[in-house]
């Protein structure tokens, strides 16, 4: 049995064990555990004196992993990202948001719905964690649109989806994993997913206004607010524009020149200002615990799954199943276009049953070098491509369009974690009637992505600029 075989094997025992309900990264972590003691056991005609060497060598490799990938710099972006979300929570921002969005959006038909997937997009700015955002909102918006008179259902669908917002928006877990696992620049992945996030939004408030205008009683445009009203909204939510252009300055410097210094910079400054907004605003010990803990416990189970997935990837390139499958992709006799949309749709389908981090983790790895060589290759110029853009160009679009993907599956049956996370705040509210009120989003996301794929520019205009 060749290595190929070997990879194939292996890779469909991991799916089967994900399949039966065991953690991505435990199945990730066994399968290549397993290949890789296969692997150089096969290397030695599987003789049995030789299987005590095959175990102690895929043993070393494997224990090489987790701290000579975790150690990198970038990583340390996902802790401060995501503890800016829960401060900003304990500062009083989201609450500042909502209401800032409200006096100025909500006279629009379903204006409260709509309020509520800006408030959602200006939060997924100072945070990292879909979860976190959904979870905010969830307590925050869902009662507000009760008293006005909201079908629970859809109340419930605007902050689940909305919260997928997050996982485009910088700062973004999502993002900085493509970028780690992909060997890609992190400032321009973060910056690229500004204007598709923002795009996603509008997507969202025009779905809303539609179904306001066709369908009767839906959802009441929210008037009576005078302009010093509105005015008066906007100081409390400043600290969200403080730390996006200090992550912008601290990736990107618009005005020329260096930049202001790394991404975990950025991060790290950001944290401390919305710590001390909160404290300024009155955040008690118990409070900046939970923020802690919280923090603590999320970049614990994010890291863990990279953990697990790395091993598998070691394994993966022992198999050489990566480049096997671009020569594959590549000899194929379909349009490069269609394969990519397949490939899309396969996210789509794989997203019902794996979160999403895992899911990129575990396809990356594979599908990646797939589409590079689509395009052409890693170093190819706009002119000789494929897709019409340079090699780092396309990283940069087929990451954005991944991390959409994975957006879509926060929100799709039997897995989608937001609608889980929106029923356990929500004591009145079902799983099922989340997902239900969801299904209207399905249909603006697809949208967003045909589009997105239509044309590029949309994504790559901000980062041609750095």
């Amino acid at each position: 049995m060749d290595s190929i075989e070997i990879g194939l094997w292996v890779t469909g025992g991991m799916m089967v064990m994900v399949l039966l309900g065991m953690r991505v990264a435990f199945a990730a972590a066994m399968a290549g555990l397993v290949g890789l003691i296969w692997i150089f056991w096969a290397k030695k005609g599987m003789d049995p004196e030789q299987f005590g060497w095959a175990l102690t060598v895929a043993v070393k490799t494997a224990g090489q992993v987790p701290h000579g990938k975790v150690a990198s710099q970038a990583l340390s972006l996902i802790p401060t990202f995501i503890l800016i979300g829960y401060l900003a929570y304990y500062a009083g921002l989201t609450r500042a948001l909502f209401e800032a969005a409200k006096r100025w959006i909500a006279w629009v038909p379903g204006g409260l719905a709509v309020s509520t997937v800006f408030a959602t997009a200006g939060f997924a700015a100072v945070s990292g964690a879909s979860v976190a955002t959904a979870a905010v909102f969830a307590r925050v918006a869902i009662p507000e649109m009760l008293k006005i008179g909201y079908d629970k259902r859809f109340a419930a669908g605007v902050v689940a989806a909305g919260g997928t917002l997050a996982s485009l928006i910088p700062p973004s877990a999502i993002l900085v994993i493509y970028a780690i696992i992909v060997e890609q620049d992190v400032g321009k992945l973060l910056l690229a997913g500004f204007i598709p996030g923002l795009f996603s939004a509008i997507v969202y408030g025009a779905l809303i206004i539609g179904l306001a205008l066709t369908i009767k009683n839906f959802g009441p445009p929210v008037r009576g607010f005078t302009w010093k009203q509105r005015f008066a909204s906007l100081p409390p939510a400043l600290p969200i524009v403080a730390v996006v252009v200090i992550i912008i300055f601290f990736v990107y410097n618009p005005f020329g020149g260096d930049a202001w210094g790394t991404p975990t910079e950025g991060g790290a400054v950001g944290a401390f200002i919305i710590f001390v907004m909160a404290l300024a605003r009155g955040m008690r010990w118990a409070q900046f615990k939970d923020a802690i803990i919280e923090t603590a416990r999320l970049s614990a189970m994010i890291f863990t799954i990279i953990w697990g997935v790395l091993i598998y990837v070691r394994f993966l390139g022992f198999a050489d199943l990566p480049h096997a499958f671009s020569d594959w992709i590549t000899s194929l006799e379909y349009s490069p276009l269609l394969i990519l949309i397949c490939i899309l749709l396969a996210y789509a389908v794989l997203g019902m049953f794996m979160d999403a981090i895992g899911m990129l983790l575990l396809t990356l790895p594979v599908v990646y070098p797939a589409i590079m060589a689509l395009n052409g290759g890693e170093m190819v110029s706009a002119a000789d491509s494929t897709f019409g853009m340079s090699g780092p160009m396309c990283a940069i679009w087929f990451g954005i369009l991944v991390v959409k993907m994975a957006e879509f599956c926060l929100i799709t049956p039997p897995i989608g974690l937001n609608c889980f996370v929106v029923a356990g705040v929500r004591d009145d509210l079902s799983v099922q009637d989340v997902f239900k009120g969801v299904t209207p989003f399905f249909i603006a996301d697809a949208v967003t992505i045909a589009l997105l794929v239509a044309f590029p520019q949309i994504v790559l205009w901000l980062p041609s600029l750095a």
